[in-house]
């Protein structure tokens, strides 16, 4: 195949995708992995894609380089975050050894437990609060309070993250994407989300459909190494199978 066949090819492929790896790639095209790591660094050039580590994304993948205040969230896509929280809920049982991230849907999964022998750790100040008043046990971390996201992060709460190990992991998260993995837009809060993964057992992000195709600056997770609960899965995301249609 010629090397502009291979371009239209490409952008074709991301057309239908919105981003694509280079693995994918080299399978439907039958090229090496050089070949179409150099294809997609002359499309970078030529403003044609945007290519990030392992793959690319379409130049309308919306980016976003900062945190909405968590008053602004709280109000977005009530139902779609009250069915994800709800169906998330019911995976814990009282065995469960939990860490709860800090964000606007997974403060919800607190008002659907239905066990309450499970014990939490969370770096979110109003999930510390709710898990408490609902009459679960839960540790709090300790470190610098972000005030717009009203979690806790620092290398003092990335220590004491580093001596648990949960049997599952409850994450918020601004992007999604399947090249760029689940991301936000602070590098302190993408460590100590890094952290807490790599500490646990089953691995939940809680998603709206809204995030699919979003990218923010820092990468704290693969797609592939969590289980993406929604409530619409998206057209590009139906053949994958970590993604959990909430119900």
């Amino acid at each position: 195949m010629l090397t502009e066949q291979r371009y239209e090819k490409i952008l074709e492929l991301l057309e239908q995708k919105k981003s694509i790896t280079v693995k994918e790639i080299t399978e439907l095209l039958h090229s090496s992995e050089s070949t179409i790591r150099r294809d997609l660094t002359a499309l970078h050039k030529q403003g044609r894609l945007i290519k990030v580590f392992g793959g690319a994304i379409t130049l309308d993948m919306e980016y976003r380089t900062k945190d909405e205040d968590i008053d602004q969230r709280e109000d977005e896509s009530k139902e779609a975050k009250d069915c994800i929280a709800k169906y998330a809920a019911s995976f814990i049982t009282s065995q469960d050894f939990v860490f709860l991230d800090a964000g606007s849907t997974t403060v919800r999964l607190v008002d659907y437990l239905t066990e309450t022998g499970a014990v939490f750790v969370t770096n979110g100040i109003s999930h510390a609060k709710k898990l408490a008043k609902a009459g679960v046990q839960v540790h709090l971390l300790g470190g610098e309070c972000k005030s717009t996201t009203e979690a806790i992060v620092g290398d003092e709460a990335i220590e004491q993250l580093r001596r648990y190990h949960f049997t599952k992991g409850f994450f918020g998260t601004n992007g999604i994407g399947k090249t760029t993995g689940f991301t936000t837009p602070d590098i302190r809060e993408a460590a100590l989300k890094r952290c807490a993964v790599a500490q646990s057992k089953e691995v939940y992000v809680l998603a709206d459909s809204r995030k699919c195709n979003r990218i923010s600056a820092v990468n704290f997770c693969a797609f592939e190494q969590a289980i993406w609960i929604t409530e619409k899965i998206p057209q590009e995301y139906t053949t994958c199978n970590n993604v959990i249609l909430a119900k």
